[in-house]
């Protein structure tokens, strides 16, 4: 089998990767070492957005204001495309935290973001409200339907998508990937992106030059809440709450350096539902339906990578998003898709360089 680009990795990351490409008219191929988009894709909270913005260095900032940028236009060509509705919402975010007004305020002035005040109603949901801030620009999307989503429309473009296919072995000569060994047999490419999050730098080993990507576990509660229970997402001390269109509010999430387990545990369930229960007490009427998680692909700075190999010519990498995939997916596709191709690029691709040895 032979293919102009093979993405490895079908998270949001590959799977945006691979829209972008074969939307420029690529054949492309994808595959995954299991389901699609079943690994961070898919244990997300879905809020398009980084926590908080004004924390974050300026080439973090701009990859996912471009990423936030990008969202309506591709949401509705893909949606558009297939059918499906991912519950992609512009329904804004409470900081419910006093010490942030300066900060916030002086970025969004910087950046042309709306900054204000929470609507008086808030205050009374949420018991940190008063004080805090009110960022009304602020989307979300639903992770598992944005994954069938995304897969639904790059099979539409003519793309394959191959679960359960992991890579045994990068085939490099004379400076280019001639192709991979998978247990199904070898895949010849052209070109090869490797979208694997936090598998990524495992799946290159010695090609991995300097990249520190590690798993980083996040664990998330659902509770069964009703429709209109929480207005909108709300942000406290380092955690949120979002809720979705059916009632369920998903609170999240712990920040844990345990390898690659991601089993779930009593003490973080425990955390997290004091959490949602002290900033809104009226979750004290919802059942905890579920708890997983999850494991981002954490960096240095938060910042991906999201470039050509230093020593392979036809490789690249995109990954290293950390807590923001999602927020940055179409920007980071649209970069990635730009230095494969030689075409001008919206963002200056040098702080997402891969990092020196």
């Amino acid at each position: 089998m032979t293919t102009d680009v093979l993405v490895v990795g079908a998270g949001v990351s590959g799977l945006a990767t691979a829209w972008a490409l074969a939307s420029r008219g690529l054949g492309v191929c994808v595959l995954d070492r299991g389901p699609v988009a079943r690994e961070s894709t898919w244990a997300g909270a879905g809020v398009l957005s980084l926590l908080l913005p004004w924390h974050y260095p300026e080439p973090v900032v701009a990859l996912a204001e471009r990423g936030r940028t990008l969202w309506p236009e591709w949401i509705e060509r893909l949606q558009g495309l297939t059918g499906l509705d991912a519950e992609y919402l512009v329904g804004g975010m409470l900081v419910a935290d006093t010490d942030e007004t300066t900060a916030a305020r002086a970025w969004g002035e910087r950046h042309g973001r709306r900054v204000e005040a929470p609507p008086p109603e808030f205050v009374h949901t949420c018991s940190f409200a008063e004080g805090g801030l009110w960022l009304p620009e602020v989307a979300q999307v639903r992770n598992p339907r944005l994954a069938r989503l995304l897969e639904s429309a790059v099979r539409a473009l003519g793309v394959q998508v191959l679960p359960h296919r992991a890579v045994t072995r990068l085939e490099v000569a004379n400076g280019r990937l001639m192709g991979v060994q998978t247990a199904a047999g070898r895949i010849a490419c052209g070109r090869a992106v490797v979208c694997a999050g936090a598998w990524s730098q495992g799946l290159l080993g010695k090609l991995a030059l300097g990249l520190y990507i590690r798993p980083v576990r996040g664990q998330i509660l659902l509770l069964a809440g009703r429709p209109g229970l929480l207005p909108c997402i709300v942000y406290r001390s380092g955690r949120y709450l979002v809720p979705r269109a059916d009632g369920r509010v998903l609170v999240g999430s712990t920040l844990e350096e345990a390898g690659f387990d991601k089993s779930t545990t009593d003490e973080a369930g425990e955390t997290l539902l004091t959490f949602a229960l002290e900033t809104c007490p009226d979750l004290r009427r919802a059942a905890v339906e579920r708890q997983w998680a999850g494991l981002r692909p954490g960096s240095p700075g938060n910042l991906p990578v999201i470039a050509r190999h230093p020593e392979v010519e036809n490789l690249f990498l995109n990954a290293g998003h950390y807590r923001y995939g999602l927020t940055m997916a179409p920007a980071a596709a649209e970069l990635i898709a730009a230095l494969i191709l030689g075409g001008e690029t919206a963002l200056e691709p040098a702080p997402y360089a891969w990092p020196r040895c």
